[in-house]
């Protein structure tokens, strides 16, 4: 049973609300300013599971949670698809015309920059987080300061929304997974997607050897991500992500690229949250 969660961000962050709807009971939430801080948070045991974020429709991959969720041998046994919706919000009382600085999460900024074209008196300043820059707003009372960040942190930290849904592109969703330190205890006749890495050799057409196994296996490809392995210059390990309606397909296709495919692993295996 999960009792504590380790999250990015504090609470009112869109982790803190993933946290809110992918679990059936209510979990303890453990609020950690990087991504480091939230796998040592796991690997410690502080908490029983973790939320990462790993891509965005707009922005896609954040490779550097791969890098971690391998490095730390942690399983992914479950994914979460949350549309994620900025909000310019400031202490009551004011409007934009008296909002002189913005800080936020540099995604959050790239992705609201033409509104902030309408409005360039406002000087916009990179932050650690979304909602932490609304806690501190309530905390310290500041004035003509706002932050990019949810309805649910507005809610939390007492905040009024100057700008509703004020991103360019409107729809904006966010992939994050639910990680533990060890594998999925999801049965096997409810598991339809996986999560693998492995690297491919320098030989003439090994990738596609290996995706060509994937499709023989009935296997669907949703996601392919390259990752450069730092002791081996211009040799590269590969992250894909694949759906299938058998289980026992996946299995086939294990065995077969656990033999072609040097340094094969599955990462996990979990229900498809885009059925």
């Amino acid at each position: 049973m999960i009792k504590a969660v380790a999250i990015q961000g504090v609470k009112g962050s869109f982790h803190h609300i993933v946290s809110q709807e992918f679990f059936t009971k209510p979990v303890d939430v453990i609020e950690c300013m990087t991504f480091d801080g939230v796998v040592d948070s796991l690997i410690t045991k502080t908490c029983d599971a973790a939320i990462m974020a790993l891509e965005n429709s707009i922005a896609g991959s954040i490779i550097p949670n791969y890098a971690l969720i391998d490095k730390y041998g942690l399983h992914i046994v479950g994914e979460h698809y949350l549309d994620i919706q900025h909000n310019l919000m400031a202490l009551p009382n004011q409007n934009i015309a008296d909002i002189k600085e913005v800080y936020s999460h540099p995604m959050a900024l790239l992705q609201c920059k033409e509104f902030f074209k309408l409005h360039p008196h406002i000087k916009l300043v990179e932050d650690k987080d979304t909602a932490e820059v609304a806690q501190r707003i309530e905390e310290h009372k500041l004035e003509g300061i706002a932050a990019i960040a949810s309805v649910t942190a507005a809610e939390i930290f007492n905040l009024e929304i100057l700008a509703h849904s004020i991103q360019t592109i409107k729809h904006n969703e966010t992939r994050f997974v639910v990680v533990k330190r060890t594998n999925s205890e999801v049965p096997e006749k409810e598991i339809n997607k996986a999560s693998v890495k492995f690297e491919a050799n320098h030989k003439r057409g090994s990738l596609a050897t290996i995706l060509n196994v994937m499709s023989d296996c009935k296997l669907n490809l949703t996601k392919i991500q390259s990752l450069p392995i730092v002791e081996t210059p211009w040799k590269y390990a590969f992250f894909v992500d694949v759906t299938f309606e058998s289980f026992e397909d996946f299995k086939k296709a294990k065995s077969i690229i656990d033999i072609m495919g040097d340094a094969f692993k599955v990462l996990g295996e979990y229900k498809n949250a885009k059925l």
